[in-house]
């Protein structure tokens, strides 16, 4: 399949945060209309203490208007590499810091209309620091064992996409490596 050729960009919407283009596109004989979204990529973590806890964060999505459980989590700063993005995210959000790190997975959380990509992290060796979230964030942190947070992946109680992801990755990696997994791992960026 040939790669479309674009055409013309035209911005829609310029915010703080997003970017919204129409995109016309030639797509073999015929043209097409993309409307893309940019955004910043961003981490998520997947925080496992030697308990086999996860910590899960609580918070308001005003799009969904429902307060969702998720996994620690942010934007890239401008230049930033996605593992000291992670560091930094879980540390402001959760006052929690890790010494073992492993990618879990990358994803494109909506491809359809934004080019987002996701580096989500296993962190482990958990120690504490202190929190610093954004002014806008409203966070309540609560340690769930991993298997009841899959449960609540399976019972829809946890719906954010990254989230799901990541706690199902984080599953069944463990699941393969063994019932010691939970105290191991890897520093990888």
């Amino acid at each position: 399949m040939d790669t479309p050729e674009l055409l013309d960009r035209t911005v829609v919407y310029a915010g703080d945060i997003i970017t919204v283009h129409r995109d016309t596109l030639r797509q073999g004989d015929r043209q097409v209309v993309r409307e893309v979204v940019d955004h910043a990529d961003s981490v998520a973590v997947v925080a496992l203490d030697e308990r086999g806890r996860v910590l899960l964060v609580r918070q308001y999505r005003h799009p969904v208007g429902d307060t969702l459980w998720e996994l620690p989590a942010g934007l890239l700063d401008d230049g930033e590499e996605p593992f000291d993005a992670a560091k930094r995210e879980l540390a402001e959000e959760t006052g929690v810091t890790a010494g073992r790190w492993e990618r879990l997975l990358d994803l494109h959380p909506s491809p359809g209309m934004t080019g987002e990509r996701v580096r989500v992290y296993l962190a482990r060796q958990l120690g504490e620091t202190s929190a610093d979230p954004d002014d806008d964030e409203d966070l309540r942190l609560r340690w769930v064992p991993l298997e009841e947070a899959v449960a609540w992946v399976r019972d829809g109680t946890v719906t954010n996409g990254l989230a799901v992801a990541g706690l199902l990755a984080a599953a069944g990696l463990l699941a393969a490596a063994g019932p010691l997994a939970t105290a191991g791992g890897e520093d990888r960026g």
